[in-house]
């Protein structure tokens, strides 16, 4: 699934100050990301908010989304949850004219063992007419996804084709890489582990910072991908600072506020989320002056 390699972008949702959502604010978002050379969009996923959205608005981003990009680069949707046959459900009502894949995150809360992960994934492949991408994310979800899972979902369903590994555990995604199909990809869910994912043999990132930096993340993925790990490496460690910063107080807060510095966006997002601290958008603030020190 060669559409998937390389950098994707997880959008933030734009919000105005009456917590309604601001779609010139993500028309132009959309647009500055595709111009920015990045490889796919990835909508409604946990840093566009999701979980805070009715289904005619998330129906409304989708389509926007949709129009804006215009074919120019793949969609990838977020659909997913812990009640599987919902998730069944809503796929099967969803118009996927324009998607070209959905990013499902394995079921939290409920807190299934590796059986039931297996037959949650199993109910959407059969259900799915588009690729799926597994989506492991045990800091929120409480539940791990083994290498032995998804190894074996990657190997029974053709539908599976990729895993969004934000584990950070690299023994569990080495032994992926190691053993996969040879068209099943595994992605990094972090931005601070895509450099050494891709070393170990991984096919890029969906990413947070790119929000933001879409053009220099890219370039990154894409000279590590080539093999050219010193001018990967280089522009990794530019990030290093602000890719920490900004989840000192949760995702997609301080994405946020690097865009609120760049004029993407005004800083509102929907309880229970916050906007970050002063401190937090001070420190923030500071690193990404630096950052635009360097490039003159």
């Amino acid at each position: 699934m060669k559409k998937f390699i390389g950098t994707g972008v997880a959008i933030i949702t734009p919000f105005k100050s009456d917590s309604s959502i601001d779609f010139q604010s993500l028309s132009s978002l959309v647009d500055f990301l595709v111009k920015n050379k990045v490889n796919y969009l990835v909508v409604l996923g946990t840093t566009g908010e999701s979980v805070t959205q009715a289904k005619k608005e998330k129906r409304a981003v989708i389509d926007c989304v949709i129009e804006v990009n215009d074919n120019r680069v793949p969609v990838v949707v977020g659909i997913g949850g812990n009640n599987t046959l919902d998730i069944a459900k809503n796929i099967k009502n969803c118009r996927l004219e324009g998607i070209d894949g959905i990013l499902s995150v394995a079921p939290y809360y409920n807190k299934p063992g590796q059986k039931g992960i297996y037959l949650h994934y199993k109910t959407i492949a059969e259900h799915s007419p588009v690729p799926v991408i597994v989506y492991n994310v045990p800091g929120r979800t409480g539940i791990n996804i083994t290498a032995e899972t998804t190894l074996k979902l990657a190997h029974d369903f053709s539908t599976i084709v990729a895993v969004k590994e934000a584990s950070g555990n690299f023994e569990q995604m080495g032994m992926i890489i190691r053993d996969r199909p040879d068209d099943f990809l595994v992605i990094s869910g972090d931005d601070s582990t895509t450099l050494p994912l891709i070393a170990l043999g991984g096919d890029g990132v969906i990413s947070v910072l790119a929000n933001a930096y879409p053009k220099e993340w890219s370039e990154m993925v894409t000279l590590a991908l080539a093999g050219k790990f010193d001018d990967a490496r280089e522009i990794h460690y530019r990030f290093t600072d602000l890719i920490q910063a900004l989840f000192v107080e949760g995702n997609p807060a301080g994405i946020k506020a690097v865009m609120v510095n760049s004029g993407l966006i005004k800083n509102y997002l929907r309880l229970p989320l916050t906007p970050v601290s002063r401190g937090t958008y001070s420190n923030i603030s500071r690193l990404v002056e630096e950052i635009e020190a360097a490039r003159k």
